[in-house]
């Protein structure tokens, strides 16, 4: 063979097994490779080869898994289907969390709901130990009839929720007025399906509906493209163990997705901590005031 073939070939090959690498990085995880189940039991399965994952509620028990990683920023996307029918009284929770008493975490709950009623969808962002930042929306469509995306965009400046790429909410970094912004810890990403009749359906007034269980919910199609933490190797715009596709790391709302921002928060937001006077009569959070960061 000569030395021009060889090259060629090796060229070829090196070509061949970068597409292979971008490819993958472009595909949903495996749950298998990416997730521990933590609690439940059977009521968590891992199925097609690690392309869906299940968690279920009884009366006994519910369900939950956490990734195998810790990340610190990132894009972390998610496929999930919530429980379909009556849901009441049930929550599917799906949030990255840091550990112990001063950890920082940021939140999607799904609030179930009578058949027929819509499932609520509860946002809050927690820094040192402390949240009480909640926004409440409701959806624009059925999220028990089929999968849809929900993302966490987290860099240096801001927190961006995203449902089906659609922003529903920004957290921005204003340590420089004295708000705390989680960007010490490294989170890992954590899902579960528990009962809360006590207080998640109308404070608790409608209570769990065990005929109708088991209470199932649906994942599938994770990714992230995202700063994978390790104490040999911390995370920085350079490690190496950030992905090709950094976006993230600077992503910000265009007029577009403020525009989109806007009419979440107009039509479907129903509860936001910043209006909520009698929750705070000594003065509103210092963030609330700025409006443009809600």
């Amino acid at each position: 063979m000569s030395f021009v073939r060889s090259r060629k070939l090796s060229s070829m090959l090196l070509f061949t097994l970068l597409f292979a690498c971008l490819m993958g990085a472009s595909k949903g995880g495996n749950f298998f490779q990416d997730f521990d189940i933590t609690w439940g039991d059977q009521r968590a399965k891992i199925l097609n080869g690690g392309q869906l994952l299940t968690l279920s509620l009884d009366k006994a028990s519910g369900s939950g898994f956490q990734s195998k990683n810790e990340y610190l920023f990132g894009q972390i996307d998610m496929q999930i289907k919530l429980v379909a029918g009556n849901s009441a009284g049930t929550v599917t929770a799906y949030y990255l969390s840091s550990q112990g008493s001063t950890h920082d975490e940021i939140d999607f709950e799904f609030l179930g709901n009578a058949t027929g009623e819509p499932y609520i969808l509860h946002t809050n962002v927690f820094s040192q130990g402390k949240g009480n930042r909640e926004q409440q929306f409701y959806l624009w469509f059925d999220p028990t009839k089929a999968f849809h995306t929900y993302s966490i965009v987290w860099n240096q400046q801001r927190i961006i929720f995203l449902v089906d790429n659609i922003p529903i909410r920004v957290f921005h970094n204003l340590e420089s007025i004295g708000v705390p912004f989680p960007n010490k810890q490294a989170m890992r990403i954590h899902s579960s399906l528990w009962n809360a009749d006590d207080w998640a359906t109308r404070g608790g007034l409608v209570k769990t509906d065990w005929t109708q269980a088991p209470f199932t919910a649906s994942y599938r199609n994770f990714k992230a493209n995202a700063c994978i933490w390790s104490s040999a190797s911390p995370c920085t715009s350079t490690s190496p163990n950030s992905v090709q596709d950094n976006a993230w790391q600077v992503q910000a709302l265009d007029a577009p997705g403020r525009n989109r921002l806007r009419w979440v928060q107009q039509k479907y937001m129903i509860y936001n901590y910043c209006t909520d006077l009698k929750r705070f009569p000594q003065g509103l959070p210092p963030e609330c005031k700025r409006s443009r960061f809600l």
